[in-house]
């Protein structure tokens, strides 16, 4: 999550002429605990930093969920993996499951990109930044040999969230 939040980031201030802030926030536990990672996007100068009530939550894990599933702003996007959160509360948002990390098992074989597959469902309901510019950034940071698997993995992001709408 952290990563992708960090890649999120920089697409937008790199190649998309805004303004961001990316932080994170790590609970007790290594892997599996209620991590947090915001970023703030703008046209403009961002005042503050801290992201109060967000206008998009992606929610990973059950924790996540039962913990920060009541700060979303009202109208906004709720995102889920349909496979380890189960969402039971009714929020004033668009509540959307998809099974993510499903997908990635089954047409890639390697959850090591369900991050990268999660931010290419992101952006595409949400249109935060062009896939394009995800890609650049990870064609800066990964290894050659892994970019095929990336990009398939922003690619399968991209028509789940197509899927979605439909």
């Amino acid at each position: 999550m952290v990563t992708a939040a960090i890649i999120l980031a920089e697409a937008a201030v790199m190649y998309e002429q805004l303004n961001a802030v990316q932080s994170q926030t790590y609970g007790a536990e290594p892997r599996g605990g209620a991590t947090r990672s915001d970023v703030v996007l703008a046209e403009s100068p961002i005042h503050y930093p801290k992201v109060i009530q967000p206008n998009v939550l992606v929610c990973l894990n059950q924790e996540s969920y039962n913990k920060y599933y009541p700060i979303i702003r009202p109208g906004g996007l709720l995102l889920t993996d349909s496979r380890y959160v189960k969402t039971q509360r009714k929020v004033d948002a668009r509540q959307t499951e998809i099974a993510m990390y499903q997908t990635v098992v089954e047409k890639i074989g390697k959850p090591i990109v369900f991050n990268i597959l999660m931010l290419g469902t992101l952006i595409g309901l949400k249109e935060l930044v062009k896939p394009e510019s995800i890609m650049k950034v990870l064609e800066r940071r990964i290894p050659a040999d892994f970019l095929d698997m990336n990009r398939k993995a922003l690619d399968l992001g991209l028509q789940l969230a197509q899927d979605s709408r439909m």
